[in-house]
């Protein structure tokens, strides 16, 4: 029996800058999934979630298929399938799946349950793999099988965390940098109690938005836009301008928060991050009234520098940049006034920065 563990990512800055081509700030957090199983030696593929307490069987010969009423499987059985088409040697396999990380916060559990599955086919079926092409191979399940066109932002994040680092990603060049996150700070994840879900819609729906906005402007992706181009722009649509604001000012929000990050500057993370929020709420419109709600009152509170919400959007969870020692007191603080103004139960949890899949 063979074990995988990888770990879920909250994303700091660059939402939605991933499938333009842009520059991402994430963490692998110290919460994760965990993989456990074994060839079967004979075409069955069966798989276990002891969270949902459901099981899956397929035999190999019959062929492997997206699944609708066992959703879950389908990160799984994408990454089986995706190494099978790469003409890499999988056969059937059993896998028992565990999870720490909470299921539809924005936290990419889906990445983390694809990575997870790959390490341990790579173990299981005696496989090499350089971790960027692990990671593309996770993110081409996600966008071919599951049918979320995703960029690389969550995978390589779960690949390549560092303890105490940010991962800094550029996304056309698929380079990847880890960051030294400053010592005194730590990141309060807030779940708003309205799940997150990719699926819907609503992500493949802004990502072609950002691709028409693209195409009015003459360029390839939006990375190859400033904030002052596209504001000189002119007849540009108000949606369009509005999608490219965000994704242009996403990239310079990063680029900024990198150099933030080397020099230690923590007010210029949290004004940073603040300033990322108000963009999704105005400009991309994939926050929502309560992931609003969770922003302003964590921005109203003593010792917290910045918030906004992490990952695609729609519901799932904010982060909040807070000083060290005091995300108790925030936390209780922030769920306790977000209950009595909304009447949901939010969660909080403090995160360390941790590192990446084994």
């Amino acid at each position: 029996m063979q074990t995988a563990y990888a770990p879920g990512r909250v994303e700091l800055l660059g939402n939605h800058t991933d499938y333009n081509e842009g520059f991402v700030l994430s963490a692998a957090i110290d919460r994760g999934v965990t993989v456990t199983g074994e060839a079967t030696g004979t075409g069955l593929i069966s798989l276990v979630s002891e969270e949902l307490g459901e099981r899956l069987e397929i035999a190999e010969a019959a062929g492997v298929a997206r699944q609708e009423a066992q959703s879950w499987a389908n990160y799984p059985l994408g990454v089986w399938a995706t190494f099978r088409n790469a003409g890499l040697p999988v056969g059937g396999f059993r896998a028992s799946i565990t999870s720490d990380l909470p299921l539809g916060a924005g936290l990419s559990s889906s990445a983390a349950l694809e990575v997870a599955t790959a390490k341990l086919l790579e173990k299981l079926f005696g496989l090499t793999l350089e971790p960027l092409e692990l990671a593309r191979l996770c993110r081409r399940a996600e966008n071919e099988f599951v049918g979320v066109n995703c960029g690389l932002l969550d995978q390589v994040s779960s690949v390549f965390g560092r303890a105490g680092h940010a991962v800094f990603l550029d996304c056309r060049e698929e380079k990847v940098e880890p960051v030294p996150f400053p010592a005194g700070v730590s990141l309060l994840i807030t779940q708003c109690g309205v799940p997150h879900q990719l699926s819907g819609g609503e992500y493949n729906e802004r990502r072609e938005q950002c691709f028409d906005a693209a195409r009015r402007l003459g360029v390839r992706t939006l990375r190859e836009v400033s904030s002052a181009q596209l504001l000189a722009a002119p007849d540009l649509p108000a949606l369009s301008r509005s999608r490219a604001l965000h994704v242009v000012g996403e990239n310079e929000r990063v680029l900024a928060a990198v150099a933030a990050l080397r020099g230690g500057d923590v007010a210029t993370i949290g004004r940073l991050m603040n300033q990322s929020h108000e963009s999704s709420r105005r400009n991309f419109e994939n926050s929502t009234p309560e992931l609003d709600r969770l922003v302003a009152i964590a921005q109203s509170l003593p010792y917290v520098h910045g918030a906004r919400l992490t990952g695609g959007g729609f519901g799932g969870a904010t982060v909040t940049l807070v000083e060290q020692g005091q995300a108790a007191a925030v936390a209780t603080e922030l769920m306790a006034r977000y209950h009595r103004e909304t009447g949901h139960t939010a969660q909080s949890c403090e995160c360390r920065l941790a590192d990446g899949a084994r």
